[in-house]
């Protein structure tokens, strides 16, 4: 697999870094996750399958887990001498705790000058605001991505997705991958600061048009894809069900209009999104409430039209598609008393060296004794670096 060969080392909780050093892990990288005697916190977070949360299984497959106590001086020199071993290291707390503990950047490159160090944090390591706590959703408030999302009363409502989290995901991945690219012809590693709201703004290119190119908030019900298009819209159905459109293009719309009658509509279509549109808005908002949505689906299945039905989750992971992509895994599992159990799965498609899921999550402490014993530590020593853990049951 792509990433053979390579050791990474996380020390972060909750689902930026977790999720990316699984996504590595999908792809040959060793991933061993450095965890406190309490244990990584999303091991009790969340409904449970087989004996073990649903988000940590879909974040901590395939890694080692181990203990160490960072706040003692034997656990610092044991990650220390682990980290010289390693290519990447992650690491997720608050800025500067980690050069507290004597495990920052610059303390790690002295002994591994090929290593490759990612910081994520809320707001990255400096700035007015690097000391705040935040997680996703204050994140995504302070970005303006909340108020984006709002209903017809105005209200902003909850996002449904950890977009924050993932985008800062993704980032940090990106970065580890140009870094280690580029530590191979020179030799050298780099540190790299991810901010999860740097990452979350990078993904609004396609709306930042209004505050940008005219110095305006944005009147979301008359913004290109916040409803003033009425291609690019949800609709009610007769059944109380919903479906999208989601292609404002000129030759989507003179394929639906034409179908349903009214190719005179089509005009409006081309003026900008707002309320120039509203007729044509009326006209598929009281049209689509004639029938319910399995009566619509068949109509609209043999058009070219960019459509789809508002499916819930669970429909969704059922769909033929998702299984054909394999995005929804069903296996027996072994470890945790065994059972059956469902992840999510790999979204890069190689058709070389393809990813694989190893399915299998630790128990806290797990690989401990595996992994410092191999670095020659003995048993007082390994004792004393993890506070004595016990690898137990299901965690």
């Amino acid at each position: 697999m792509k990433l053979q060969g390579l050791r990474v080392l996380d020390l972060s909780q909750f689902l930026p870094g977790p999720h990316f050093t699984m996504m590595m892990g999908d792809h040959g990288a060793e991933v061993i996750r450095i965890e406190s005697q309490e244990g990584e916190p999303t091991r009790t977070i969340g409904a449970r399958q087989a004996g073990a949360s649903v988000w940590f299984r879909n974040t901590h497959r395939g890694k080692k887990s181990i203990v160490l106590n960072l706040k003692s001086p034997e656990g610092v020199a044991a990650f220390m001498k682990l980290a010289q071993t390693a290519d990447v290291v992650v690491e997720a707390f608050r800025p500067g705790v980690v050069q507290r503990l004597g495990i920052g950047y610059e303390a790690v490159k002295a002994v591994n000058p090929r290593i490759v160090y990612v910081s994520v944090a809320a707001y990255g390591q400096d700035g007015p605001m690097a000391q705040r706590p935040a997680h996703d959703l204050s994140i995504q408030a302070e970005s303006g991505v909340v108020s984006l999302n709002c209903g017809p009363d105005g209200r902003p409502a909850l996002p449904g997705i950890p977009a924050a989290d993932m985008a800062a995901s993704l980032m940090a991945m990106n970065g580890v991958l140009m870094a280690l690219l580029r530590c191979q012809s020179t030799g050298q590693g780099d540190y790299i600061d991810i901010s999860m709201q740097d990452a979350l703004m990078s993904w609004l290119v396609n709306v930042v048009g209004p505050a940008f190119g005219e110095d305006r908030e944005l009147e979301l019900s008359s913004e290109r894809g916040f409803g003033g298009s009425a291609f690019y819209q949800i609709y009610q159905c007769a059944d109380a069900q919903f479906l999208t459109l989601g292609g404002s293009e000129l030759k989507f719309a003179r394929n639906l209009l034409t179908a349903l009658g009214r190719p005179d509509l089509l005009e409006l279509c081309k003026l900008p999104p707002g309320r120039g549109q509203d007729p044509v808005r009326d006209f598929l908002r009281a049209t689509f409430m004639e029938k319910t949505l399995p009566q619509w689906e068949a109509f609209l299945a043999p058009l070219d039209v960019c459509w789809a039905p508002v499916r819930s989750l669970k429909q969704a992971l059922s769909m033929p598609q998702v299984q054909a992509r394999q995005m929804r895994l069903d296996f027996e599992q072994q470890g945790f008393g065994g059972g059956r159990v469902t992840e999510l799965g790999i979204p890069i498609k190689f058709r070389h060296e393809p990813g694989q899921v190893q399915a299998e999550i630790p128990t806290l402490g797990q690989h401990t004794h595996e992994v410092l014993s191999a670095l020659g530590l003995d048993e007082q020593t390994i004792g004393l670096a993890s506070g004595q853990p016990v690898a137990t049951g299901p965690q």
